[in-house]
C-alpha cells in the first residue's frame, strides 16, 4: 500500500464523524458532502506527519471549511436545507407519510437545523463543536481564530438560544444525547437501578415486526416489561443520528440490522421503537456517532 491508499483508509474511518459535523453546521447533505471532500482535498496537500491526532484535525479541517460558507451565504437557510425524505427530513408538497411524521414527531432534528440558522456563524461553530461533537475550545479557538474564552461565551451564547427556541416536548440535543447514552451503558451492563432511572414508568416499546429482544410480541408497556426486555442486552447498539436526532442502532459486521428511535420527555424516555424492518431501515439517514 502506497502512502496515498494508507492516507486514503485513514480519512475513511472518519468520514461519517466528518460528514456529521458538516450536516449540523450547515443543513445541506450536498454542502455536507463538498466540505467533506475539501477536507480531503486538503489533507491531501498538507505535511500530517507531525499530527498526533487526525480525527481532531480533520474535524478543524472541516470546521474551518462550513465557518467559510456560512459566511458566504446570502440568502436565508430555507433556501438551503434540503427536505427530503432521503434526508429523514418530511417531504416540501405536504405529503409527507407516516414515516416521516414519526420522525418528526420524536426529534428535534429539522427544528434544530432552523433554530440554528438564526444564529450567527462563529456562535454555530461554536455550539455544534462543542455541545454536538466534544470538541475542546482550545480546538475551536484556532478554527475561529479567537482565545478560547471567547470561544466558551460564543458556545453559551448559541447554547441559551437553541434551549429557548427548541420544543418543549423534545429535550435539547446534549440532555437527548446524554438520556439515550444512559440507556445503553445500562442496558449493556445489567444495571438495574440505572435502567430504570432513565425509563418513564409509562414506557411504551413498539416494533415493526417480530424481533427477538421482545419474542413473540409486538408491543410491551410498562417499565417492569421493558426493564425484562432490555436488562443485561443491547450490546451491539450504539448511539447514532437517525433522521437527524440521537437514537441507536445495531450494525453488526458493519451491516445495518436494526434501530431503537426513543421518545423522550422529562428526562427520561417514554417510548422506544423497534426498527428492523429491512425496507425502512434502507429508508433513514444514520450517522454513526464517535463514543
Amino acid at each position: 500500500m502506497d502512502e496515498k491508499e494508507f492516507l486514503a483508509d485513514r480519512f475513511e474511518t472518519h468520514r461519517s464523524h466528518l460528514r456529521a459535523v458538516a450536516y449540523r453546521m450547515l443543513g445541506s447533505s450536498a454542502e455536507a458532502d463538498d466540505a467533506v471532500q475539501e477536507a480531503w482535498l486538503r489533507l491531501e496537500r498538507s505535511d500530517t506527519s507531525g499530527v498526533q491526532n487526525l480525527a481532531g484535525w480533520l474535524t478543524t479541517v472541516v470546521g474551518r471549511v462550513c465557518l467559510d460558507l456560512l459566511r458566504s451565504r446570502t440568502s436565508r437557510r430555507e433556501e438551503s436545507i434540503e427536505l427530503r425524505p432521503g434526508d429523514g427530513n418530511a417531504a416540501v408538497d405536504g405529503t409527507a407519510g407516516p414515516e416521516d411524521e414519526a420522525l418528526l414527531a420524536d426529534s428535534v432534528g429539522l427544528a434544530l437545523l432552523v433554530v440554528l440558522d438564526t444564529l450567527a456563524p462563529a456562535e454555530r461553530l461554536a455550539f455544534v463543536l462543542h455541545d454536538l461533537f466534544a470538541v475542546p475550545f482550545d480546538d475551536i479557538a484556532l478554527v475561529l481564530e479567537r482565545t478560547p474564552a471567547s470561544a466558551r461565551q460564543l458556545a453559551s451564547r448559541a447554547r441559551r438560544r437553541v434551549q429557548g427556541r427548541t420544543p418543549p416536548e423534545a429535550p435539547d440535543p446534549v440532555r437527548r444525547r446524554e438520556v439515550v447514552d444512559a440507556f445503553l451503558t445500562a442496558a449493556r451492563g445489567g444495571d438495574f437501578d440505572a435502567l430504570l432511572e432513565v425509563l418513564d414508568p409509562e414506557v411504551v416499546v413498539r416494533a415493526d415486526r417480530a424481533v427477538p429482544l421482545l419474542g413473540t410480541v409486538e408491543e410491551l408497556r410498562g417499565r417492569e416489561s421493558v426493564l425484562g426486555a432490555f436488562l443485561g442486552r443491547a450490546q451491539g447498539a450504539r448511539t447514532a443520528l437517525v433522521g437527524g436526532a440521537v437514537h441507536a442502532v445495531w450494525a453488526p459486521e458493519g451491516i445495518l440490522r436494526g434501530a431503537l428511535r426513543f421518545t423522550i420527555g422529562g428526562g427520561r424516555i417514554t417510548a422506544i421503537e423497534v426498527v428492523s424492518d429491512p425496507a425502512v431501515l434502507a429508508g433513514l439517514e444514520i450517522v454513526p456517532l464517535e463514543d
